[in-house]
């Protein structure tokens, strides 16, 4: 036994459930052991002091549930007491079984706390659900944007899921309004995207060839005498891809405070549009555990449907 500033810490055994059971070693042990460096759990793991049903297991082992997991003594971070999530009004499930759940994440909360946001979609989750051992994020969603997104309750379906999404097995397709006449019914957007940060720091991308392969599909669905509705389905899952690539095309999306028009959106705002207009409108994939498909359709929320509705009616006016 150890004693760090007054503490005892033991050498801990753990028996990994079936939340965690799929994860690497390395990034369980990183999850358990928050304040500990990385340095000292990869030394650990090297040395042998970490034992998985008494044998040394390398850093890319994946748990199983069921196995036993020595840990040697490591300080381990004080919990933190902050005040609980608020629960708020509580999140539009889609769906929801043993492995994952989808909801239809409301514009203007994050997903998760941090960038000077206390809560996001996960910590309320966790604080609606006690009784789920474990929900993660599949993927991420701008805060602005709304619509379908799909939150893990199982370590080996978000473990699947990630996979998926990185070989373009999920279908993932957004609804959003540009200013413009879009006129190619369907068009394909392959051009490199590259994250970096600004002298604020904050995070932006920008179309670079250094950059990741990214690819859109955009699709037109209505056009009106300044705007077009598009439909673009992601073929990779790159930050603020759809901005990016139709910023780049000279169609920025309306209400877009990072690669849009600033003037216009003045405007728009006004009109009633006081947000930027993109929503994820449709998710299709195979059950990340049983193959089964799976199909989810959000239709457009009240305050995107409600400026359309404005542009039906300016239209008819002008006749």
């Amino acid at each position: 036994m150890t004693t760090i500033e007054g503490k005892a810490i033991a050498v801990r055994h753990e028996r990994i459930d079936e939340a965690a059971a799929g994860q690497r070693i390395d990034n369980y042990l990183l999850r358990i052991a928050k304040g500990v460096p990385k340095s000292h759990v990869y030394r650990i793991l090297r040395s042998g002091e970490v034992r998985v049903n008494g044998r040394r297991v390398q850093q890319t082992y994946r748990l199983q549930e069921g196995d036993e997991v020595r840990i040697p003594p490591i300080r381990i971070a004080e919990p933190t007491h902050a005040a609980p999530a608020p629960a708020g009004k509580p999140l539009p499930v889609v769906y929801e079984d043993e492995a994952l759940l989808v909801i239809d994440k409301p514009s203007g909360k994050a997903v998760h706390g941090g960038s000077g946001v206390s809560y996001g979609v996960i910590e309320q989750l966790r604080v609606q659900r006690p009784e789920l051992r474990m929900l993660e994020l599949a993927h991420r969603l701008d805060r602005e944007t709304s619509g379908l997104l799909i939150v893990a309750k199982k370590r080996s379906a978000l473990t699947a899921l990630h996979d998926m999404m990185r070989e373009g097995s999920v279908e993932k397709r957004y609804l959003t309004l540009v200013p413009g006449r879009w006129s190619n019914p369907l068009q394909h957007v392959k051009v490199p995207l590259h994250k970096y940060l600004t002298a604020e720091g904050e995070r932006r991308v920008r179309v670079a060839d250094e950059g990741k392969a990214a690819h859109s599909i955009v699709r037109l669905v209505r056009r009106w005498r300044d705007y077009s509705l598009l439909e673009v389905e992601l073929k990779t899952g790159r930050t603020h891809q759809i901005r990016v690539h139709l910023a780049h095309l000279g169609f920025a999306l309306c209400g877009d405070d990072k690669y849009g028009d600033f003037a216009l959106n003045k405007r728009l705002e006004v009109e009633g549009l006081r947000r930027m207009f993109l929503h994820a409108a449709k998710l299709r994939l195979a059950h990340p555990l049983t193959g089964a498909p799976l199909a989810f359709d959000s239709p457009l929320p009240a305050d995107l449907q409600t400026f359309l509705d404005r542009l039906d009616a300016a239209e008819k006016k002008h006749g």
